[in-house]
């Protein structure tokens, strides 16, 4: 898998960026420490004035590639996603039993993230977290219908509806596949974010993970079929 996913590229809608950052050794560095830089300081505190500084580049150079840090944030977002997508087709591409796939999608889009050597230049573990505490920022806009329209979050869409495909083809019968399938994404983010700052209000600690959690949820819900 991982010299698979050294010849993808992840592809991100071209109207988020001015400049494609992967087209670059500046670009890279402007995602890369963007990363580090929201990890740090939370997404309210990061500047392109501060990521100039920390990069050694004019401010203006990072307006080259990204209209505002609205921008950034959501091509990191989509990034993330895109790349969750990738290792989720990968994971279950192999697999026929529909309950298991379904079994194997959940793991994937709810497991605690770990380094990805395939992309040296993004650090998975720290966007995951960015993901996690800033993600709603990206869409709690007056602009989100219109980017919406535009696109910009096709690929959390369309990694929500590999999702609902799966709970369909398990149990055509389910009247609230799409919803179930935004509540495991959406959802887990949220448990992680709960376990992090407000343990009290959720199950999920050392020893019980959101995957444990979302795996039992679906499944006393989803009712597969004998062939299944």
């Amino acid at each position: 898998m991982e010299r698979l996913m050294q010849s993808i590229r992840i592809g991100i809608n071209d109207k988020i960026y001015v400049k494609d950052p992967e087209s670059s050794d500046l670009g890279k560095r402007i995602i890369e420490q963007s990363i580090l830089m929201i990890d740090e300081m939370g997404f309210e505190s990061f500047t392109f004035r501060k990521l100039g500084e920390r990069i050694k580049s004019n401010e203006s150079s990072i307006y080259r590639y990204f209209e505002n840090k609205h921008k950034l944030l959501l091509y990191l977002a989509s990034w993330y996603w895109g790349w969750l997508e990738y290792k989720m087709v990968f994971a279950t591409n192999g697999i026929t039993d529909r309950s298991e796939k379904l079994r194997k999608a959940i793991e994937i889009l709810t497991q605690t993230v770990e380094q990805d050597v395939s992309f040296s230049h993004i650090n998975e573990v720290l966007l995951s977290k960015i993901v996690i505490n800033e993600y709603s920022k990206s869409y709690l806009t007056k602009e989100v219908d219109q980017e919406n329209k535009d696109g910009y979050f096709i690929i959390y869409k369309r990694l929500v509806n590999r999702l609902y495909e799966m709970i369909v083809s398990l149990d055509g019968d389910y009247p609230y596949p799409s919803s179930l399938a935004s509540t495991v994404l959406e959802g887990s983010l949220h448990q992680y974010f709960l376990k992090e700052h407000f343990p009290m209000l959720t199950d999920c600690n050392q020893t019980t993970t959101p995957t444990q959690y979302f795996t039992d949820m679906v499944f006393r819900i989803v009712k597969p079929k004998n062939n299944a």
